[in-house]
């Protein structure tokens, strides 16, 4: 495994061994080790001095269950810091089944001239990208399949990418050849258009395999964690009804942003909820798919696919929580097809549906829109794909929207939008939001199932820290949220994984380790670019604007947030 680099201003590509301080690092917690070592915390986000980094993890490219994910990462130019975003698909399996540890995207091309990288076993090489300027991902992407063939793995952007919205994500191929995979937060797909890569196309490496050093001690390892995955009674909910079955989980605790976050109940959440998007993709049938797998060897297929009323054509995939939340409750909408079509657009423009749906949600109580109001919503999202004015405002995310709008209600945390978890009704994942180095981001440390009173102020720290530990850390390792399911069952056997495949000899400790590291790595950038205990805070209005049903106010202590990453 190498470190493969690409100075974009001269294409040349540079092919070095692996330092040992980045050996034990992978995903997350090498691209934050990259940044930490290389990039100077206080550069311009979109300069060429920023870096990109592609990092696959630790345990990525070597068939095991949802562990093939790729972390992008860079300095944001949404947060003003460090920022890793991750995805599954192809992009990770094929990085390191082409033997690159990370893939690093320097400087920055003196004419502003697009274009689509090439990797090979045969190096590196750039072609003009000027016919798929001005394109959105789904069509560049079957478009550079034909021309490349469909065992590629490909990583685009769409125009919001190319006009540099902050609210831009970097797109992947899934296992079926589809653009579906976001990398979505922190405007990372701003940074890619900064240094003009329109996609980066990798081919896989006929008849290599990522070395095992002690194939035996795998493949037992293996068994372990794959029975672990599969018998989790929480494999069989996800692989039926997907992360929409948290609609109901959210909405019941009070949760569910609803009308840009001025209440945590949806009075319609059934209508578009995991049973309600369950029963309609069976009754459909044709395209239609309940149990979708983004990566290849993936037992817990918690992915969608949601078709039109004939099931003869795909809307979108997958049609996750997290979009029903911000783009149906948090605007007011209460149609399924109307989330999925809202998904669809968002996505072939490659911005952020979380961000979007935010930005939407500040947009209607500044009077843009009437809550409820789909087809507006459309229209807005089509201001984003032109470029207008107003798109550009909505396409650099919720922030820039309140600013623009003089408005107060606005839910973000270092620049970038909470997600669809109202932090006043969980308050261990609000102080996640408040102090994970990456922003208001659910990735880094949802608590929603943790055994605790999610409305008491007390205790919320030791939750949101553990949860931010092994964040970082599954993170770090390749792994999708889900597949914790299985390796919280005995945290022993990412150790033995990773001592089988390297030769290492870390302990059952060593997810926490890795998650340590990466948060240590993340804050002491963000130190460096100025960052202070005052922006590890929520929104001071959410210290003070109740929060129906339960009439909560998010109320952990400074005090309490200060103490997080103590010792």
């Amino acid at each position: 495994m190498h470190i493969w680099r690409i100075n974009t201003k001269s294409q040349k590509l540079t092919i070095e061994d692996t330092p040992k301080s980045w050996e034990q690092l992978g995903g997350r917690s090498l691209s934050a080790k990259i940044l930490l070592d290389e990039v100077d915390p206080e550069c311009d986000p979109m300069g060429p001095r920023n870096k990109l980094i592609f990092a696959p993890g630790l345990l990525s490219g070597h068939r095991l269950s949802s562990l093939d994910r790729v972390s992008i990462g860079g300095k944001s130019p949404l947060t003003g810091g460090i920022k890793e975003s991750n995805a599954g698909g192809r992009t990770g399996y094929h990085l390191t089944n082409q033997g690159i540890k990370a893939l690093i995207f320097e400087d920055r091309p003196e004419e502003a001239e697009w274009y689509v990288i090439h990797i090979s076993q045969d190096g590196v090489r750039f072609y003009p990208a000027s016919p798929y300027i001005g394109m959105g991902v789904y069509k560049v992407g079957s478009s550079l399949i034909d021309e490349y063939g469909e065992d590629v793995a490909i990583a685009l952007i769409g125009q919001g990418g190319e006009m540099k919205m902050m609210a831009a994500g970097i797109m992947n191929l899934d296992q079926d050849k589809v653009p579906s995979r976001m990398a979505a937060r922190g405007g990372l797909g701003a940074v890619m258009g900064s240094k003009f890569i329109k996609a980066i196309v990798i081919e896989p490496r006929r008849g290599k395999n990522p070395q095992i050093l002690h194939f035996e001690e795998f493949k037992q390892a293996r068994k372990k964690f794959t029975e672990a995955v599969s018998n989790h009674p929480q494999t069989a909910v996800y692989a039926d009804y997907g992360t929409p079955g948290m609609v109901s989980l959210c909405n019941g605790i009070g949760g569910m942003p609803t009308r840009n976050f001025s209440s945590g109940i949806f009075e319609d959440a059934e209508n578009i909820d995991g049973d309600r998007l369950r029963d309609i993709l069976v009754e459909r049938g044709g395209v239609n798919n309940t149990t979708h797998a983004c990566m290849v060897g993936c037992v817990i297929k918690c992915s969608n696919i949601v078709g039109d009323e004939k099931g003869e054509q795909v809307i979108v995939s997958p049609l996750e929580y997290e979009t029903i939340g911000l783009m149906g409750a948090n605007l007011g909408i209460n149609d399924l097809d109307m989330i999925a079509k809202l998904n669809y657009e968002v996505n072939d423009i490659g911005v952020d549906s979380i961000e979007i749906g935010a930005a939407l949600g500040i947009a209607a109580d500044a009077g843009l829109m009437e809550f409820g109001d789909g087809d507006r919503a459309l229209e807005l999202v089509q201001e984003i794909r032109e470029g207008t004015v107003l798109g550009r405002v909505l396409g650099n995310g919720a922030a820039a929207v309140g600013k623009e709008f003089g408005m107060e209600r606005v839910p973000v945390v270092k620049g970038q939008a909470i997600s669809a978890y109202d932090p006043r009704a969980i308050k261990s994942t609000g102080v996640t939001y408040a102090t994970s180095p990456q922003g208001a981001d659910h990735t880094c440390g949802l608590t929603i199932r943790a055994k605790v009173n999610h409305t008491d102020p007390n205790g919320q720290v030791k939750v949101s820290r553990r949860a931010q530990i092994n964040s970082a850390g599954y993170d770090s390792l390749g792994a999708c949220m889900m597949a914790g399911f299985g390796i919280a069952v005995d945290f022993g056997v990412v150790g033995e994984l990773i001592n089988s495949i390297y030769g290492f000899n870390v302990g059952e400790g060593f997810l926490q380790e890795l998650g340590e590291k990466t948060l240590f790595f993340e804050r002491e950038f963000n130190r460096k670019a100025g960052f202070t205990n005052m922006d590890d805070r929520l929104p001071e209005w959410m210290t003070r604007e109740r929060l129906p049903p339960h009439d909560v106010v998010f109320d952990v202590s400074e005090d309490d947030l200060d103490s997080v990453f103590d010792n």
